[in-house]
């Protein structure tokens, strides 16, 4: 049991990182950004292309990947997303549902849908010893990382000057105009962000997951369900309720095979009876 319950926290370190960029992006513009699982997809194949054509380590990778798909997510911010903020907040989720379609079959249009092989790097291959369980090195590096980055994320938010700009630009956009802050600014670089988030879990996701145009399509549903449970635009909910999700289903798996594939909507189904803002919403949101 605790073999699978560590195994639900690895699972849940993806859904965190993805959820946390999620609502980055929803927080400040109040955008569902649904491309972000084809920005996932799109870190996990950078990978691939880096190793495959140009001999580019997974490190490497590890860096390049991110930064690129978020100076990615600024230019498509500041091109397309921005023109669409004013509108009804459905014309933004309809060009994103746009947007993912065409990179998922830009994708599959070079490669194919066949799953690509990516190695794992040597320096994590083999096990640690837990104490009452040996476990891969490369998952422990996963979870230790993801743990990293959602903190660094969360001190950034909130103990930083810059991080208290994005939340009071969230929050009361208009009050923070009145007191001479430029919230536009910081709108692209907040995007871009978050899309770095989705690429970096991608290129995490490389070698312990299929490398295929579908990868994205197939978890952001489930990641969708993990930001509603932890209330939209919660940093504090969307890292919480992925961890906590990842756990749940791994658990199910063990427990429950039969209901393992709507066990996160049933969760979600409950929580949202018992506080429809979410665990960490904010009320104003269940209006």
């Amino acid at each position: 049991m605790l073999q699978q319950a560590f195994n639900g926290l690895v699972g849940g370190a993806f859904y965190a990182l993805l959820a946390l960029g999620l609502s980055v992006i929803f927080g400040m513009l109040r955008v569902v950004n649904f491309a972000h699982g084809s920005f996932y997809m799109l870190g996990a194949f950078g990978a691939y292309v880096l190793l495959d054509s140009f001999g580019v380590d997974f490190w490497i990778a590890l860096v390049a990947v991110p930064v690129v798909l978020g100076a990615a997510g600024v230019l498509v911010e500041r091109v397309f997303v921005r023109r669409l903020t004013r509108l009804d907040p459905l014309y933004g989720f309809l060009f994103t549902f746009g947007l993912a379609l065409i990179l998922q079959d830009a994708v599959k249009r070079e490669y194919g849908v066949q799953s690509q092989p990516y190695p794992r790097p040597s320096a994590l291959s083999g096990s640690l010893d837990l104490g009452l369980f040996d476990y891969p090195t490369y998952q422990v590096f996963v979870l230790a990382l993801s743990v990293l980055v959602c903190a660094a994320t969360w001190l950034i938010l909130t103990r930083t000057r810059v991080g208290m700009i994005v939340r009071a630009a969230t929050e009361r956009p208009e009050l923070t105009r009145a007191l001479g802050i430029d919230v536009g600014r910081w709108v692209a670089p907040v995007f871009g962000f978050g899309v770095a988030l989705a690429g970096l879990a991608g290129v995490l996701a490389a070698p312990m997951r299929a490398v295929n145009p579908l990868m994205g399509a197939d978890l952001i549903i489930t990641v969708f369900a993990v930001v509603v449970i932890g209330g939209l635009g919660s940093i504090l909910g969307s890292v919480t309720a992925g961890f906590g999700i990842g756990l749940v289903s791994a658990l199910g798996n063990l427990y429950v095979p039969a209901l393992s594939q709507t066990l996160v909507f049933i969760v979600m189904a409950a929580v949202l009876l018992w506080r429809p803002a979410g665990l960490f919403g904010r009320e104003e949101a269940a209006l």
